[in-house]
C-alpha cells in the first residue's frame, strides 16, 4: 500500500504499518472512498483493531490471537461487506435489504459494545498503555498449565462421531420445573450478555442467507452454527457448499487450544451436542450463530451459552416476540426485525389468504381442552385434543372439504397426534386425494423418499402432527390446514411458515383455520388474524401481502366481512367503515342489535334493499323492528321514514306500531301529516292489535292531524266552527259544558263528520277530556271504519288530482248526461248537509280524492252515466236526513 503524505502526516503509523496489519488481519482497515483520518481516528473501533494488530505483530505473532479475533474479526468483516454497493456472498448472491439490516445492526451494536468496554476499562485501569493493546478485553480463565480452562463441566461423555438422528420427542427437554423454580437463585452477573445479539426474520425470508453473511465476514475467527435438529444440520451444510464456503467446513473441534490457528473453520451442530460438550469446545470459534434461537431458552442450553464468555453469539428466529419467555432473556440486544407482515408486504414471501371453517357440533367443545405448559410456552393437551378430534365422520368431512375446495393444490395438514394423522390420510385417500401421513416414527429413508415424492408432485397432501412444523421447506406447499388448533403463537407461525415461500405456480399461501368466522383475536385458539392482529375477516381474501388483481387465484373470495378484533374501539371503527359489508348473522346478539340500529339511522335509497336482505336470517323479527324504528327516529330521509312506516305495518307488531305512532308525533308538521296518513291507511286496511289499542292509536293520529279534520268539519257544517270556538275559548265548568254540547251535536251527524268533530276538539280540563274520550271510544267500536273516515279528510296528492282532472275531462267529452247530473247534484244538495255523504256512498267514489278547499257543504257527485232523476232523488234524501 503506497504511503500518502496525508496518512504519514496525521496518523502515528505509516502506510507500511497499515499494509502489514491488513495482511496480518486478512481484512482492510481503510476501504475505497473512505478518509483515513476519519475511520482511523483515535477512539474508533477500527483504530483499536489496528493498534492491537500492530501490538501483536510487534510481539512476534504470525496470526491474530484468540482475543483479537473475538473482538475484531467479525467487526472488520462486516465493515468490508457493508462497504460494497451491493453486499454479496462468495457465490455472488446479493443480500436483500432486510438481510443487510441484520448485518448492519449487528455491526452497530458490536461497535458500541467494544467502545463502551474500552472506555470502562480506561476509567478502571490506571497507567494504561497508550496503544491500548490489551485494554478492555474479556480475559478467559487460565489454568496452571497456561491453557484456557473449561468454562463449564461436560454434561455427558459423548464425543465426536456419536451423534445420531434425534426425533422430535427424543430431543432434550429444555424446560425443567425444578430448575425453573430455582431460577432466582442463579447468579445475576452475566459478563457475556453484552456480546449476545439477535435478529428476527420471518420464515421464508432468508435467515440462512443472512447467517452466511456472518460466515463471510469472519475470515480469521471460526463460526459455530447451532440448530435444534439433525436434518437442519444437513440443510446448513448444503447451503454452505452451494454458496461457496464448502472449503471452510470442519469437523467439531473439542480439544481446548490456547492458540488455535486462524483458518476460520465453520462447523454446524445441534444444541444437544453443544450441551453435552460444554467446556470442551475449542476457542477457535469466535462467532456462534444460534438458529431458531427460541429453542435455546431452556435452562441447560441457556446456562451453557452464558458460561461461554468470549465469542459473539448471534441468535436468529422467526418467533422471538411471540413466546412467553422472550428471546431477550438470553440475547439482550435486538439488531433487526423483519416480521411476517413486513416480509409479505415487501414481496419477500408469498401473500397469505385465510379461510375459516366452522367445526362440527362435537368439535365446538375444544374450549374445554386444558392448556399444558410446554418447553417455552403453553398449548392444548395433545392427548385430549386427539380424543376430541379423531372421529371418523369428522375425518371424512375434512377429506371431502379438501377434495372439493383444494383439489390439486399441494398442502400440509397438521393433525392431533400420529394416529389422527394416519386416519386423516386414509380418509383423504378414500376420496381420491393422494395423501401420506408422516411422523417421528417414519424411518429416515422412508421420510426422505416421501418428501422427494412430494416435491415431484406425486403426493398432494402431507399429514403430520408436528414433524413438519420446523426444519422442512417446500416452496410448492400452498395449503396449510390447522386441523388440530393450537394455543401457541410460536407453533402457529412455524406452521404457517411452511407455505410462505414463493413459487412460480403459487399465487398465495392459503391458511385454513377450523374456527367460527366470528372468532375474536383474544380466543385461546390462535388464528392468522390474531397472529397478525387484523381487524376483520373476509373469507378467502389476502390477509397480509400485496393485493394484485392478476390471474392465479384459485379460491373464491367472499364479499362480506366479520369484525374479529377484540378491541371495542377498533370494532366500532369497523362498524363505521364496513357497515354495509358486515355479515350480520355471524355477530353476537348485542352487536346484531347495534348494527340494526346504526343501519336504520344511515340507510339510504340506494342500499335499502341490501339492508333488508342482510337481515334475512332474523326469524324473530326483533332486528328488523329495531332497524325500522331507528329509521323512523334518526334517519333524515323523509321518503325512507314513510317507507319504514309501511314496513312496520307489514310486521303486524302492536308494540312496534305503538312506538311508531309515538315517533310520528315528534316529526315536523308536513312530515307528521304524511306519516299519519300512512298509519291510518294501515289501520284501515286490516285489523291490528286489540280494539282498545287501535282506538287509542286512531285518536292519537287524529290529534296529530287536527287541522285537517277541523278544516273539513267547518267547511262541511258551519255550526262546527261555533261549537269548536266555544270549546276552545271557555274554561272551568263552562268548558266541560261546551264539551258535552259538542258531543251531543256530533251524535246527530253522520259518522265522518262526527269523527272529524271529535278529532278537532281540544279539552283543557280533566272533566272535558273524559267527556271527549268516552265519545271517541264509543264511536271507535269499529276502528277500521273510523280510520277510513278520518283518512278521507286528507287532501289528495298533486299527481292524483291531475289524473282526476284528466279522467273528468275525458268523461265530459264522451258523455253528455254526466254534466247535467253534476249540475242537478250541486243544486239539490245545497239544501242538505248529507248530500255529499250519500252521493259518495252510492257512487263508490272515495272522499280522500276530494280537496277540502274545493269541497262545498252539501255538494256530492253522481257517477258518470247515472240519470238525472237518480241524482235528484239521492240529493233529496240527504237533505231530508240533514233537516
Amino acid at each position: 500500500m503506497a504511503e500518502t503524505p496525508t496518512l504519514a502526516a496525521t496518523l502515528p503509523f505509516s502506510a507500511a504499518d497499515l499494509e502489514r496489519a491488513e495482511r496480518f488481519a486478512r481484512e482492510r482497515f481503510v476501504h475505497e472512498g473512505e478518509d483515513p483520518q476519519v475511520v482511523l481516528a483515535e477512539g474508533t473501533a477500527r483504530r483499536m483493531a489496528l493498534d492491537d494488530a500492530l501490538a501483536e505483530i510487534a510481539a512476534g505473532r504470525e496470526y491474530p490471537s484468540v482475543r483479537w479475533r473475538q473482538d475484531y474479526s467479525l467487526l472488520l468483516g462486516l465493515e468490508r461487506l457493508l462497504s460494497q454497493d451491493e453486499p454479496k456472498l462468495a457465490d455472488g448472491t446479493v443480500l436483500s435489504a432486510h438481510q443487510v439490516d441484520a448485518l448492519s445492526g449487528t455491526l452497530v451494536a458490536l461497535t458500541a459494545e467494544l467502545q463502551s468496554r474500552r472506555q470502562l476499562a480506561e476509567r478502571e485501569t490506571t497507567g494504561s498503555a497508550p496503544d491500548g493493546g490489551d485494554q478492555g478485553r474479556l480475559q478467559p480463565a487460565i489454568d496452571d498449565g497456561g491453557e484456557a480452562a473449561p468454562v463449564a463441566a461436560a454434561s455427558g461423555d459423548a464425543g465426536e462421531g456419536d451423534e445420531e438422528f434425534l426425533e422430535a420427542d427424543e430431543e432434550p427437554i429444555d424446560w425443567d420445573e425444578e430448575e425453573a423454580s430455582g431460577e432466582g437463585a442463579r447468579d445475576e452477573e452475566d459478563p457475556g450478555a453484552a456480546r449476545r445479539f439477535w435478529f428476527e426474520h420471518a420464515t421464508g425470508a432468508g435467515k440462512t442467507v443472512a447467517a452466511l453473511g456472518f460466515v463471510d465476514a469472519s475470515r480469521t475467527g471460526g463460526v459455530l452454527i447451532l440448530t435444534h435438529r439433525r436434518n437442519l444440520v444437513d440443510q446448513f451444510l448444503g447451503e454452505l457448499r452451494d454458496r461457496g464456503y464448502g472449503e471452510r467446513i470442519r469437523p467439531p473441534r473439542l480439544q481446548p487450544d490456547p492458540d488455535p490457528p486462524a483458518d476460520g473453520p465453520v462447523t454446524v451442530e445441534t444444541y444437544q451436542w453443544f450441551v453435552r460438550n460444554a467446556g470442551r469446545i475449542s476457542d477457535a470459534y469466535t462467532v456462534v450463530i444460534c438458529d431458531e434461537a427460541h429453542t435455546a431458552l431452556g435452562e441447560k442450553t441457556s446456562e451453557a451459552i452464558r458460561n461461554w464468555v468470549g465469542p459473539v453469539f448471534i441468535g436468529m428466529t422467526a418467533t422471538g416476540a411471540l413466546i412467553a419467555r422472550h428471546v431477550t432473556d438470553l440475547f439482550p440486544t435486538q439488531t433487526s426485525r423483519f416480521d411476517l407482515a413486513q416480509a409479505a408486504r415487501r414481496g419477500v414471501i408469498a401473500p397469505l389468504r385465510a379461510i375459516r371453517i366452522p367445526p362440527g357440533p362435537g368439535v365446538r367443545s375444544i374450549a374445554k381442552v386444558p392448556l399444558r405448559r410446554g418447553e417455552v410456552d403453553q398449548d392444548f393437551d395433545q392427548e385430549e385434543l386427539a380424543a376430541l378430534l379423531d372421529q371418523q365422520p369428522f375425518n371424512f368431512a375434512i377429506a371431502d372439504l379438501y377434495k372439493s375446495r383444494f383439489r390439486g393444490m399441494p398442502g400440509v395438514i397438521y393433525a392431533a397426534g400420529v394416529k389422527h394423522a394416519h386416519h386423516v390420510a386414509e380418509a383423504l385417500r378414500a376420496v381420491g386425494v393422494r395423501a401420506v401421513a408422516v411422523s417421528g416414527e417414519t424411518p429416515k429413508r422412508e421420510l426422505a423418499r416421501i418428501l422427494a415424492s412430494y416435491e415431484r408432485c406425486e403426493i398432494d397432501v402431507l399429514v403430520n402432527a408436528q414433524l413438519l412444523a420446523e426444519g422442512w421447506n417446500s416452496p410448492k406447499a400452498t395449503v396449510c390446514m390447522h386441523l388440530a388448533p393450537t394455543a401457541s403463537r410460536r407453533v402457529y407461525q412455524q406452521r404457517v411458515g411452511r407455505v410462505t415461500r414463493k413459487h412460480p405456480q403459487k399465487e398465495a399461501g392459503i391458511v385454513v383455520d377450523f374456527v367460527h368466522p366470528a372468532t375474536r383475536n383474544d380466543d385461546p385458539v390462535v388464528t392468522l388474524h390474531s397472529l397478525l392482529d387484523r381487524d376483520v375477516y373476509r373469507g378467502g381474501a389476502i390477509v397480509v401481502g400485496p393485493v394484485r388483481r392478476a390471474r392465479g387465484r384459485r379460491i373464491r373470495v367472499e364479499k362480506r366481512v366479520v369484525p374479529v378484533t377484540a378491541d371495542p374501539e377498533r370494532r366500532a371503527q369497523v362498524f363505521e367503515r364496513e357497515l354495509w359489508r358486515i355479515a350480520v348473522e355471524h355477530l353476537p346478539w348485542g352487536e346484531q342489535q347495534a348494527w340494526a340500529m346504526l343501519a336504520g339511522a344511515r340507510v339510504s335509497q340506494a342500499n335499502w334493499r341490501r339492508a333488508k336482505a342482510m337481515l334475512h336470517f332474523d326469524r324473530t323479527g326483533e332486528l328488523r323492528r329495531l332497524f325500522l324504528i331507528n329509521c323512523l327516529r334518526r334517519n333524515r330521509n323523509t321518503q325512507l321514514r314513510l317507507k319504514a312506516l309501511q314496513e312496520i305495518g307489514a310486521l303486524r307488531d302492536p308494540e312496534a306500531f305503538d312506538e311508531a305512532v309515538e315517533i310520528v308525533g315528534s316529526w315536523s308538521r308536513e312530515e307528521r301529516r304524511e306519516g299519519v296518513r300512512v298509519l291510518l291507511q294501515i289501520l284501515a286496511d286490516r285489523p291490528l292489535g286489540r280494539r282498545e289499542q287501535a282506538a287509542r292509536w286512531l285518536w292519537h293520529l287524529a290529534e296529530y292531524s287536527r287541522e285537517v279534520h277541523e278544516q273539513y268539519a267547518t267547511q262541511r257544517w258551519p255550526e262546527a266552527k261555533r261549537l269548536l270556538g266555544l270549546l276552545v275559548n271557555s274554561s272551568g265548568t263552562a268548558h266541560a259544558r261546551n264539551a258535552r254540547k259538542l258531543v251531543q251535536a256530533a251524535q246527530g251527524q253522520d259518522r265522518r263528520l262526527q269523527a272529524a268533530l271529535l278529532a278537532a276538539a281540544t279539552a283543557h280540563t280533566p272533566e272535558a277530556q273524559q267527556t271527549l274520550d268516552r265519545a271517541r271510544m264509543q264511536l271507535a267500536r269499529k276502528p277500521q271504519a273510523i280510520a277510513r273516515e278520518l283518512l278521507r279528510n286528507f287532501p289528495k296528492g298533486k299527481r292524483r288530482r291531475a289524473q282526476r282532472k284528466r279522467r273528468r275531462g275525458a268523461g265530459e267529452q264522451q258523455t253528455a248526461p254526466v254534466a247535467g247530473s253534476e249540475a242537478v247534484s250541486v243544486e239539490s244538495t245545497n239544501g242538505g248537509a248529507e248530500g255529499e255523504q250519500s252521493a259518495s256512498e252510492n257512487t263508490g267514489t272515495s272522499a280522500v280524492d276530494v280537496r277540502p278547499e274545493d269541497v262545498v257543504p252539501g255538494v256530492g257527485e253522481s257517477p258518470a252515466g247515472a240519470s238525472q232523476e237518480s241524482a235528484n232523488a239521492k240529493a233529496g234524501e240527504g237533505a231530508a236526513e240533514a233537516a
